[in-house]
């Protein structure tokens, strides 16, 4: 197979990504720009709402362990029943005014929960990973 040399100017925020990328899976940096020109680029972040921006670029830095742990985290079943009882109190308009900040404190916890299991699974899809079905992550 013939290789050709190109130079390429890259932004720095995409050097700073690849660079991450690289250091966490450990590979060189030829490795993984060759593995974004087959595959494409690794899944954005910057598409999010802006309070869910960082922890989701947080872990373009991490392993591949790392993003597992994630994107098989779940919610503990004592959250997700206080969460449904909230949700039921809320649609019959009984929550107290304490009630309805932690039921928007939960919300967004479950909202990150879910942003970043995705973003982690998307990941390691791009890292090339075969992920099974959602329901048995």
């Amino acid at each position: 197979m013939t290789v050709q040399h190109i130079t390429l100017p890259l932004p720095e925020h995409l050097y700073l990504r690849f660079e991450q990328i690289a250091k966490a899976t450990q590979q060189s940096m030829t490795d993984v720009l060759l593995h974004a020109v087959e595959v494409g680029s690794p899944p954005r972040w910057d598409d999010v709402p802006v309070q869910f921006q960082t922890e989701l670029a947080a872990l373009d830095r991490l392993d591949d362990k790392a993003l597992w742990q994630i994107a098989r985290s779940q919610q503990s079943e004592h959250e997700m029943d206080r969460y449904e009882a909230l949700l039921y109190k809320n649609a019959n308009e009984t929550l107290t005014p304490l009630e309805e900040d932690e039921l928007s404190s939960m919300r967004q916890k479950a909202d990150l929960l879910m942003l970043r299991k995705a973003h982690a699974a998307a990941l390691l899809r791009w890292r090339g990973y075969q992920l099974p079905p959602a329901n048995k992550l």
